[in-house]
């Protein structure tokens, strides 16, 4: 083949330290921009994002040429950071340091897209944890529980 054709969506999850609700309704919505500039600045495209005070969600197309591993590291580096230099952040902002990363298949992205937008009605009835779990077996990944979480 004389090109390359690429096509990698991705859902990816992970919480802040220790689950602490710090993701507040003051500054979640600047926060998601900041995040999006750090997947556009990467040449990917932020699909969706949301989530909970506790956890964040992204859908994103990734560039073939950045590992995910890379990508992710960007995004929670360089959040965490702007939000730790706000003048208006009273408290220590971290993510944990894993993450949960799932392949999208082009014809599950508005699935998965109205997912991750309903993540209050979604979570009024699941917490966290059992969201994440059910996650990875639904993907069959394999995983012992009790080093899922921190």
């Amino acid at each position: 083949m004389a090109n390359s054709y690429v096509s990698l969506v991705v859902h990816v999850v992970f919480s802040t330290e220790g689950r602490v609700p710090l993701i507040t309704a003051d500054h979640r919505e600047s926060l998601y921009e900041y995040m999006g500039g750090i997947v556009r600045k990467e040449r990917g495209s932020l699909l969706e994002i949301g989530g909970m005070p506790d956890h964040v969600h992204l859908l994103a197309r990734l560039r073939a040429s950045l590992s995910l591993s890379e990508m992710v590291k960007q995004i929670k580096g360089g959040s965490s950071r702007w939000v730790n230099q706000s003048p208006s952040n009273v408290h220590y902002f971290g993510w944990q340091n894993g993450y949960g990363a799932f392949s999208v298949s082009e014809s599950q992205v508005e699935v998965v897209r109205r997912y991750i937008q309903n993540q209050e009605k979604h979570h009024a009835r699941r917490s966290f944890r059992s969201e994440m779990l059910t996650l990875l077996r639904k993907h069959r990944i394999e995983f012992e529980e009790k080093y899922v979480f921190d």
